[in-house]
């Protein structure tokens, strides 16, 4: 178990400065080119009729949890150095934390510790939340291809939701490799964050892009997504993509860390460096509902 939960995200950033320049550089370009505004990135949507490779479609009865061919339920906070954020969640594996809810969804759900739990925590004495995070781990993981997760998150003060990847490549993170395929932070609950960690530009120097809701992320589905191609990622919500990566906007082209295998991880946080301390507003059981994973293309299930 690594001692770290984005892989390693210890100072979750809002923008970095190098987004901030390669956003304001394709501007610029765009106008340069009479047009207004930047070209649209195209994304690897499926091609009509192509079948997934791997899905989780979350049939089942109610109270029971997701298949262990394919899931794990990772547990714990205080080995874990609170999850690399001073995370405040113990993450379980009851049912009350993740389950499948009996209609086609799995429920990811945060909430206060039961009274006497005593779950031990890296920055008190008791973690006073728990939660769960669930890893493909050694099970299932994408090669090349597109992943998407169709899925409500919750949203409120002290909450991160995430669904990310990290690299099969068996090397310490950073140089692991992660891609955050999506994440929603406390009090924006309309942003969208989409971001890469790699051996020079992690924790607050990864490299994202975010775009915006029309409504809170609670309020609806939406499908996340990423296109994991040879040099080439590229993040879209509902099919429309928002932000690309290629090599050329790296610190460094050779610290490209993402020709591999990399497997899929789905979690709610609680506190901690980005999202900060929850409060009375937070909302209690905080709940992730997905409703399907696909993996199309290339990879291992």
């Amino acid at each position: 178990m690594k001692a770290r939960r984005r892989g390693g995200s210890s100072a979750k950033r809002r923008r970095t400065r190098l987004t901030r320049a390669l956003a304001l550089g394709a501007l610029l370009a765009g106008l340069l080119s009479g047009c207004g505004r930047p070209a649209p990135v195209q994304g690897d949507a499926p091609s009509a009729g192509e079948e997934p490779f791997w899905q989780a479609e979350f049939d089942g009865a109610a109270a029971t949890r997701p298949s262990e061919r394919y899931w794990t339920t990772e547990t714990g906070n205080r080995d874990a150095e609170g999850w690399g954020n001073n995370e405040l969640q113990y993450y379980t594996d009851d049912a009350a934390n993740s389950a499948l809810d009996g209609e086609g969804h799995l429920l990811i759900s945060a909430r206060p510790a039961p009274a006497g739990s005593e779950l031990p925590c890296h920055t008190q004495e008791f973690c006073p939340w728990t939660s769960a995070r669930l890893t493909t781990a050694g099970k299932v993981a994408l090669t090349h291809g597109r992943v998407e997760i169709r899925a409500k998150l919750p949203t409120g003060t002290g909450l991160l939701p995430a669904i990310w990847m990290l690299g099969d490549n068996g090397a310490e993170w950073p140089g692991q490799g992660e891609i955050d395929i999506c994440e929603v932070v406390g009090g924006e609950p309309r942003t969208v964050y989409g971001t890469a960690h790699g051996p020079t530009y992690f924790n607050e120097n990864g490299i994202d892009g975010s775009t915006t809701l029309a409504a809170d992320a609670s309020q609806e589905f939406h499908t996340y997504a990423v296109d994991k191609q040879p040099r080439r990622i590229t993040w879209s919500v509902d099919g429309e993509p928002y932000f690309t990566l290629t090599p050329s906007k790296l610190p460094e082209p050779d610290d490209w860390v993402f020709e591999q295998d990399m497997h899929l991880l789905l979690d709610v946080a609680v506190g901690g460096d980005w999202p900060g301390a929850p409060d009375a507003s937070t909302p209690s059981p905080a709940t992730m509902t997905v409703d399907h994973v696909r993996f199309y293309g290339q990879g291992r299930a």
